[in-house]
Order: structure tokens, then C-alpha cells, then sequence
């Protein structure tokens, strides 16, 4: 069985930002908001592995994305205010890029099969209509 790197890699940010947020001073709001975007960009990459369609796939990839860039935000926030030092601001940083990537190349896939789906639908409804006729 091969390696799911998207689910192995967010289980990995969610709980490097749980174990942060544990040893840092930030205001609370920030703390909570940077566990739930993070914990979200897990939940939904795990909800899809399960999902009951490409489509649903899909919709659960693209909230992980949009969480994704909200956890950079969160993290650039708490660089900018000197709370975490660079070198912690570009560990987390760099794990959510290598995670947005991915996502990004998931979602591209399976939008290029719904395509092919709805052309080889199309191409079949043309076949069938020129044989009714």
C-alpha cells in the first residue's frame, strides 16, 4: 500500500501547531484560530480519502486549501509580532506550501476527470441522437 503523503504531511502540521501553540504567548483568538485552520486543513484531507464522490473530493480539497493559506497567515502574523522566530515561521511555513502544492495538483486531477466525464457524456448523447434519427 502506497503512502498517503497529503494525509501523513497535514496530520503533521496540525499537531507541529498544536504542540506550538502549547509553548508560545500569542492572544488566544490568534492561537485558536491558527489550531482550527490547521486542524481543518487535516480534517478535510482525511474527510476525502472517504469521500462519496470525485466531486466531494474535490469540494473537500479546495476547504483544505483555503485552510492552508489561512494557517500561512496565521503563521506570518505571529512571525511579524516576533511571537515565533524565522527559522519556526519558515518550518511551518514551508510544510504548508509542500501541502498547498499538493493540494493544488489533487484538485487540477480531478477537475480534468469531471471534464473528461462531462465530454465523453456530451459525446454520448451526440452518438445516441444521431441514431435516433
Amino acid at each position: 500500500m502506497s503512502k498517503n503523503y497529503l494525509l501523513i504531511y497535514s496530520e503533521q502540521l496540525a499537531t507541529d501547531i498544536e504542540l506550538l501553540c502549547r509553548n508560545i504567548k500569542a492572544p488566544s483568538n490568534t492561537l485558536f484560530q491558527i489550531r482550527k485552520s490547521s486542524g481543518s486543513v487535516y480534517a478535510n484531507i482525511r474527510e476525502a480519502n472517504y469521500g462519496q464522490s470525485k466531486a466531494d473530493m474535490l469540494s473537500k480539497f479546495e476547504i483544505a486549501l483555503k485552510e492552508c493559506s489561512e494557517t500561512e497567515g496565521w503563521l506570518q502574523l505571529l512571525f511579524n509580532t516576533q511571537v515565533i522566530n524565522e527559522e519556526t515561521f519558515k518550518l511551518h511555513r514551508n510544510l504548508c506550501g509542500r501541502i498547498r502544492r499538493m493540494l493544488i495538483a489533487s484538485c487540477k486531477t480531478l477537475k480534468e476527470i469531471q471534464n473528461r466525464k462531462i465530454q465523453n457524456y456530451n459525446k454520448l448523447r451526440e452518438f445516441i441522437e444521431l441514431s435516433a434519427r
